[in-house]
């Protein structure tokens, strides 16, 4: 279960923080939108909002969620600013592939594994901010609707209306990609 920071007393030091939910803050900001030459300076800027608002976390939320409340304001603001909201897909890094899968697999199996991250990655791109970010906390970070709709301020009947939203254009375009042809080079 995660833990929930103390009302009263310890606050954990940034540092603390960032050695718990570095990758937590890393991925979501890459799945929400913000191109790979743009993370390391998008995840300092989440530690240090989180940093200097500390002081007035009440721990009504986990933590997790408190962040992703921060990350998710700073990665619209970011994608704003770089006009990338409905960003085209950019290739995910060897390093994160390599991350994410076991070196037990049989080559077939990490190409398999590798072209389904890119295509998961391509098919939330394209996905407007407010839908992928429902998506990425509800259906891949496991947060509930309501945890998803108290970190972004949203009414409970909107979150549900998103994710709904969604799932349901996640589907459709999951679906016209496998019915795409290939084409042999």
């Amino acid at each position: 279960m995660e833990s929930r920071l103390p009302k009263a007393g310890a606050i954990p030091s940034v540092a603390e923080l960032y050695a718990e939910h570095a990758k937590f803050v890393w991925r979501n900001l890459k799945r929400l939108g913000i191109p790979q030459d743009y993370i390391e300076d998008a995840v300092q800027d989440v530690f240090v909002a989180a940093q200097q608002a500390l002081p007035d976390f009440e721990g009504r939320c986990t933590v997790r969620t408190w962040l992703f409340a921060i990350m998710a304001r700073i990665a619209a603001r970011r994608c704003e600013r770089l006009r990338v909201t409905s960003q085209r897909f950019l290739p995910v890094s060897p390093e994160i592939l390599d991350s994410l899968v076991e070196s037990e697999h049989s080559p077939l199996d990490l190409l398999l594994q590798r072209q389904a991250i890119e295509l998961g990655h391509r098919l939330l791109s394209e996905l407007d901010y407010d839908k992928r970010t429902i998506l990425v906390m509800v259906e891949l970070e496991q947060m509930s609707v309501v945890e998803a709709a108290e970190a972004l301020d949203i009414n409970l009947n909107t979150a549900h209306s998103r994710l709904r939203a969604g799932r349901r254009l996640l589907e459709e375009r999951l679906r016209e990609s496998l019915a795409e042809p290939k084409v042999a080079s």
